[in-house]
């Protein structure tokens, strides 16, 4: 199913043996466009840090119940490396939370998260063209395409005859994590239409000046469907039709280069 971001922010985290904390933001990866971790907000037991869990440790749950159980312990939790989710995530950082928890990082061998514990497949998929040597892997001291939802919300879209609108949400899927949309707000342009454009049509995120730039002309996002926030989650049976109603601008164009 596809759901919005934002309607994930605070659910509950819980560890095999008790509740770690609520999900207050998302890294996910601006090349890929998959969300890479779960930025939680632990409880008073952990004296408030926030810590980052990878989706590969989530357990099948129902998402409507607002819970994501995980497959770690507290004491895990607990000795985790400490991350500063204020500043960019380092590769570092990243290494020592690899090393720390059973997951598998998914630099060097490209790794594409998919269903593992019924919602990441058990098999990783490995894209040679993703991957790095280790000497570049190395030499990276900040994930430069390591960034969060909550930041990128907000930002203005640049189409390419102008701007128009600012990102106000996300669509993905809640099987393999990936956003293949951006919620797109356009109540000062033409009175609070929101739109959906898929992310293909992003050629470029300026991180310097909070802008999003597509390429879709104006007029396109103007004539694009308008969004109702109960559209947000598409069963999967009705991906599909609802795809060609809600959002006619996703037009058969080939994946922007990188």
């Amino acid at each position: 199913m596809q759901r919005n971001v934002n309607n994930l922010i605070g659910n509950n985290l819980d560890a095999t043996d008790g509740e770690i904390g609520k999900v207050k933001d998302f890294y996910f990866d601006d090349q890929t466009w998959t969300i890479r971790y779960l930025i939680v907000q632990t409880g008073t037991w952990l004296s408030e840090r926030e810590v980052l869990i990878s989706p590969n440790v989530l357990l099948k749950h129902s998402w409507e119940s607002g819970l994501f159980p995980v497959n770690l312990t507290r004491d895990q939790v607990r000795s985790s490396p400490a991350v500063d989710t204020q500043k960019p995530v380092s590769r570092l950082h990243e290494e020592q939370l690899a090393e720390h928890y059973p997951w598998q990082p998914y630099w060097g061998s490209a790794f594409i998260p998919g269903q593992v514990w019924g919602i990441i497949p058990s098999t990783p998929v490995i894209d040679p063209d993703l991957i790095q040597e280790p000497a570049t892997i190395e030499q990276t001291t900040e994930d430069a395409h390591l960034r969060s939802c909550r930041q990128v919300t907000g930002y203005h879209i640049h189409a390419s005859d102008g701007d128009i609108g600012h990102v106000d949400d996300f669509i993905m899927d809640d099987q393999t994590w990936q956003i293949s949309y951006l919620i797109v707000d356009t109540r000062h342009w033409i009175g609070g239409k929101k739109v959906l454009v898929a992310v293909h049509h992003v050629q470029e995120v300026q991180w310097e000046n909070s802008k999003v730039v597509v390429d879709l002309s104006v007029d396109d996002i103007k004539h694009g469907t308008a969004i109702d926030k109960w559209d947000y989650i598409i069963p999967e049976g009705d991906r599909a039709e609802s795809q060609k109603h809600s959002f006619h601008l996703d037009k058969t164009l080939p994946m922007s280069p990188r």
